[in-house]
């Protein structure tokens, strides 16, 4: 995935080899957010990624599993873009004020509320994830997590545009893709949430590995880390709708019977973890 003439001030992580690289990736990712984290596991699943597959401090045995709620504020705002298409934006800030956090976040077209109960997908205050971030070292050493509907998706509005192409010379307000939609979030989300440090770094995997891709090219300077994991890039040749240029019916069916254009915004109670199958452990609750 090109990652921009800007690329050469940012970290960009490859995330196509999960298996054998993830943990280190991921940790010099966050170095240069300025911090130094010791990850525990592998990352969630891509649905789970906002709302957060808790591995539970109960189950490693300790006697108090990390609760979010007693650590983290929950705001959420509708951000204007430059053309005033507002994108909800889910917003999650430690409640320890006395020092300043880098932001971390995740744009999605899978829903940006929090999983409960058996995986329905709610918006609104009071719904919780079990974990905001790759892992639960994450959530305790402190960031502003950030989660985003991407346009024409659940809560955000405008129209939905499978991998919206990138504008490389964009002549008026008009003209927005991802790059200018991360940017005009970045600019936002820095003038307006108190307790920042001035830095930002994104992450994603599959589809919001693709928005990690687009969502830097050309992008806020603010942006100093990049992690996108087996992102969606070469459907025709090395993705789940082709394989080696063979078009796969049966994956594309399952897909494409749920994931499709949406009457935005919307509340409607559920979402994308309602159509696949995860143990209980998995989901969230409130």
């Amino acid at each position: 995935m090109p990652n921009g003439s800007g690329a050469g001030r940012r970290t960009i992580l490859d995330g196509d080899r999960m298996d054998r690289g993830l943990g280190k990736g991921v940790r010099r990712a966050m170095a240069a957010l300025g911090l130094t984290m010791t990850l525990t596991g592998v990352m969630t699943a891509p649905v789970a990624l906002a709302q957060g597959a808790s591995q539970g401090a109960a189950q490693q045995g300790q006697d108090k599993p990390y609760s979010v709620p007693e650590h983290y504020t929950k705001y959420e705002y509708r951000i204007p873009m430059r053309d005033g298409v507002e994108l909800f934006t889910v917003v999650y800030v430690p409640k320890d004020q006395s020092k300043t956090y880098p932001f971390l976040m995740v744009r999605t077209p899978y829903g940006a509320g929090a999983r409960v109960g058996h995986g329905e997908l709610w918006y609104g205050s009071e719904a919780y994830p079990r974990q905001l971030g790759p892992s639960p070292d994450f959530d305790k050493s402190g960031y502003i997590f950030v989660f985003q509907d991407v346009r024409g998706r659940y809560m955000s509005g405008a129209s939905w545009v499978e991998m919206r192409p990138h504008i490389d010379v964009k002549k008026s307000k008009t003209d927005t893709d991802d790059s200018s939609d991360m940017h005009d979030s970045v600019d936002w989300l820095l003038k307006n949430v108190p307790g920042n440090n001035g830095k930002v770094g994104i992450w994603g995997i599959s589809y919001p590995g693709f928005f990690t891709s687009s969502s830097i090219i050309d992008s806020h300077p603010a942006i100093k880390a990049a992690s996108p994991q087996a992102p969606v890039t070469d459907l025709y040749m090395g993705d789940d709708a082709y394989h080696g240029g063979a078009y796969m019916l049966a994956a594309n069916f399952s897909f494409y019977a749920a994931f499709k254009p949406q009457k935005n915004p919307t509340t409607e109670p559920r979402g994308w973890g309602t159509m696949i199958s995860a143990p209980p452990t998995a989901m969230t609750s409130t």
